[in-house]
């Protein structure tokens, strides 16, 4: 199985649609880390790096909009959401800007860096916001088609969450990516996961897990968190009658609670979470962390078994 991360992905994917004049790039003094390092290599005249001033980059990026470039934002994840908040809430979400803001090293993927560094709230930040798009691709191949799709066809603010870890490629080069439609990964009757971003992998190895344990689970990938895909939440909400949720972001405000709001509405089931339940991260592996936070196959696995029982108790 081939690996790539989600900044490398975007890294690459910045060169090959560098070509649109229109497109500019700016970066907070993390270039190499972000990978817009290989945009700035190719296009210098369409790059800049504004330095360690995030609320600067935003606010450049702004004016870049109404000047009518396309500007494409970067810094790290935990940077853009909480330290240039006001100008993306104020400036460029409330004038509906055509900003993209691609931010990396989120979740806990950043390691041994710790809590100072690992966004583990970004989703839930940017998800309250009005006019803005959220995307949290599964894997590079996603990362690249959803970079693509923002930039090119969608006018106005985007927030696109990517990982600095290296995680397995589960999608297809030439797959479609519509912005705030989900993707259904394998059909099932028991119960239904709902993955977002690089925990689609354990979501995929839990599912087989099940499988083996007699549950027949759905799994439906959701890149898209705002705007929601109803349709496919509700159908099989109505079909399954129970859903797991899996994110790297905390509980509170998430993934976890974007589906709640479209069930609660419309057709209320049984719903738990596979998330970060309200804490901050902290330094080590990410698998270490993955099992501290209890985000592996394994918590996935049984957390179903317990939601099932669940079910059982309510539909008896």
């Amino acid at each position: 199985m081939d690996y790539i991360s989600g900044r490398e992905s975007y890294g690459r994917v910045l060169v090959e649609i560098g070509e649109n004049e229109k497109i500019v790039v700016l970066d907070a003094d993390v270039s190499k880390a972000t990978k817009t390092s290989y945009f700035a290599k190719k296009y210098p005249e369409r790059f800049f790096n504004v330095g360690i001033a995030e609320q600067n980059l935003l606010g450049v990026a702004a004016g870049l909009a109404v000047d009518g470039k396309i500007p494409v934002a970067s810094t790290f994840a935990v940077f853009a959401t909480c330290k240039a908040l006001d100008q993306i809430r104020n400036v460029i979400c409330k004038s509906n800007l055509n900003v993209k803001i691609v931010a990396t090293h989120a979740g806990l993927t950043v390691g041994e860096d710790g809590a100072s560094h690992q966004s583990v709230e970004d989703i839930s930040i940017m998800r309250s916001i009005p006019n803005i798009v959220v995307i949290i691709p599964a894997d590079g191949n996603e990362a690249a088609n959803a970079i693509k799709q923002a930039v090119l066809n969608y006018v106005g603010p985007v927030y696109i969450r990517l990982s600095r870890f290296e995680s397995p490629i589960l999608t297809k080069e030439d797959d479609e990516f519509t912005i705030g439609k989900a993707k259904v990964i394998g059909r099932g009757s028991d119960l239904t996961i709902v993955s977002t971003g690089i925990l689609l992998a354990n979501a995929i190895k839990a599912r087989d897990c099940l499988k083996q344990e007699g549950v027949s689970a759905a799994l439906v990938n959701l890149p898209t968190i705002k705007p929601i895909d109803r349709d496919i939440l509700l159908g099989y909400a109505k079909k399954t009658k129970a859903i797991i949720t899996v994110e790297e972001n905390t509980k509170i405000g998430g993934l976890y609670s974007a589906v709640s709001e479209v069930l609660s509405e419309s057709f209320p089931v049984p719903i738990m979470s596979i998330s970060i339940n309200d804490k901050f991260g902290m330094s080590g592996s990410v698998e270490d962390l993955s099992k501290y936070y209890s985000l592996t196959e394994k918590d996935i696995v049984s957390k179903s078994l317990e939601l099932i029982k669940l079910k059982e108790r309510i539909y008896s």
